[in-house]
């Protein structure tokens, strides 16, 4: 019986992501329920996008998407920078036999990336930023700040989740039934798309539940939208860092 037994854990991360953070909490003891909020789909024609890839001197990935649609348009740069936002983004990487050469030396944000020191004088460098749609601009802009040629090529989306009503419905019965306490919300998107395709029923549970989120970023963001339960802040978005987090609640109970 882990330290986490008795507790439910509603993982909202797209499916495909999911299965690693619920393998962590139910060696802990948590129960866990999928319910994806966001569906991540492919960008067509995104290698048409760019030119010669020849030209630059960085490639920079901002997250394990981008590397799971870039890398297979990019190929294998060989003798290439490559850069990857954190840990998991790395980690991916190594996954596809591209080995992350710049990471952020502490912390899984734009900022802590930009605080290497490989990043502070980028003039007449040229880079290829790696991204999904709709993400935040604060890289690119600062990338772009310091001299540096930026091109940005999305080559995914985040799209809400359609979860069927009978998923809606199980979930609802469990929050009935207490055996759900806890929601993650691993970045503001999905947060906010959770909100949106759920019924009323549901954010009536929702806004009691705590929920695990990592940084006072998306817990500020959840409050806007009326979530003003309690949030628990975990120090990334990585999942020992979330269990990390749910453990250390849970001592302090």
């Amino acid at each position: 019986m882990g330290p986490l037994h008795g507790i439910g854990v509603l993982v909202t991360r797209p499916e495909l992501q999911a299965a690693s953070l619920c393998r962590l909490l139910q060696a802990q003891g948590a129960d866990t329920l999928q319910l994806p909020a966001i569906d991540i789909k492919p960008l067509p024609d995104a290698r048409e996008r760019i030119g010669a890839l020849d030209a630059f001197d960085i490639f920079l990935f901002t997250s394990a998407n981008a590397v799971r649609y870039g890398v297979p348009l990019l190929g294998r740069r060989h003798g290439s920078t490559v850069a990857a936002i954190g840990p998991a983004t790395a980690r991916a990487l190594g996954e596809q036999g591209c080995a992350a050469t710049l990471q952020p030396q502490g912390g899984y944000t734009s900022e802590a990336l930009l605080a290497h020191p490989r990043f502070e004088h980028l003039a007449g460098q040229q880079i290829l930023l790696i991204k999904g749609a709709d993400g935040r601009q604060v890289l690119e802009q600062e990338l772009a700040r310091r001299g540096a040629r930026v091109t940005a090529l999305a080559v995914y989306e985040r799209v809400p989740a359609n979860p069927s009503p009978q998923d809606l419905a199980a979930t609802l019965a469990q929050f009935a039934a207490g055996r759900l306490q806890v929601i993650t919300a691993t970045s503001l998107d999905i947060g906010r798309r959770l909100l949106e395709i759920v019924p009323d029923e549901l954010r009536t549970h929702f806004e009691k539940a705590l929920w695990l989120v990592p940084g006072e970023r998306v817990a500020a963001g959840l409050r806007q939208r009326g979530m003003h339960g309690p949030m628990l802040t975990a120090a990334s978005a990585e999942d020992h860092d979330l269990v990390a987090a749910l453990l250390r609640w849970r001592s302090d109970a």
